[in-house]
C-alpha cells in the first residue's frame, strides 16, 4: 500500500529531463533520464541514474565519461527518440544529428545545453545505477527546461 501511495505522490513531480550519452569506442549510446541532480557546488558534482535494463547502462558500465544534455521545451524530438526507442533495437544516432564532442562523447545537435563529466563512482541504488560525475566541459544556450510532466505519456523504450 505504501508503494502505491508513493507512486501516486512521485507521479505528480516534474523532474527535469535529460538525455545522457556515451561512447565505448565502438558504439554511441543514449537515453532519456529523469533521475539526476547537482549534488555538490564546490567541487562541482552531478549525479545521474540509469536504469539497469537500459542499453545505455550496458555501454556506460565500461566508460569513464558521460555527456548530460539538458532538454529544453523545444527539444521534444530528442526526448521522444531517446525515451521511446531502445538502443537494443535501433541505432538512435542514425536517426538524429550529432557530433563528436570532448573526449569523443556524442553530443546531440538539437540539445545545445550539455555538460561532459568524468565518472568518479557508480552506485547501485535498486533498479538504477547512479553515476557521480565531475564536469570537465559544458555549453549552455538558455531556454525553459523540459520536465517529466511534458513527457509522461511517452511509451518507454525499456522498462525500468
Amino acid at each position: 500500500m505504501a508503494e502505491e501511495q508513493f507512486d501516486r505522490w512521485a507521479g505528480q513531480l516534474d523532474y527535469p529531463m535529460y538525455v545522457v550519452t556515451c561512447h565505448d569506442g565502438e558504439r554511441p549510446a543514449g537515453c532519456l533520464v529523469g533521475f539526476a541532480a547537482q549534488c555538490s557546488i564546490s567541487p562541482p558534482r552531478f549525479m545521474v541514474w540509469l536504469s539497469k535494463e537500459n542499453h545505455t547502462a550496458e555501454v556506460a558500465a565500461g566508460v569513464g565519461e558521460l555527456a548530460v544534455h539538458r532538454l529544453t521545451r523545444d527539444a521534444e524530438e530528442p526526448a521522444r527518440l531517446f525515451g521511446s526507442r531502445s538502443g537494443f533495437d535501433v541505432d538512435k544516432f542514425s536517426l538524429c544529428a550529432w557530433h563528436s564532442g570532448p573526449r569523443g562523447l556524442p553530443l546531440l545537435d538539437g540539445c545545445p545545453d550539455w555538460f561532459a563529466g568524468e565518472v568518479l563512482s557508480r552506485h547501485d541504488t535498486g533498479d538504477h545505477i547512479g553515476y557521480l560525475l565531475s564536469p570537465f566541459a559544458a555549453a549552455t544556450s538558455g531556454g525553459r527546461q523540459l520536465g517529466f510532466q511534458d513527457v509522461r505519456d511517452l511509451p518507454p523504450g525499456n522498462e525500468a
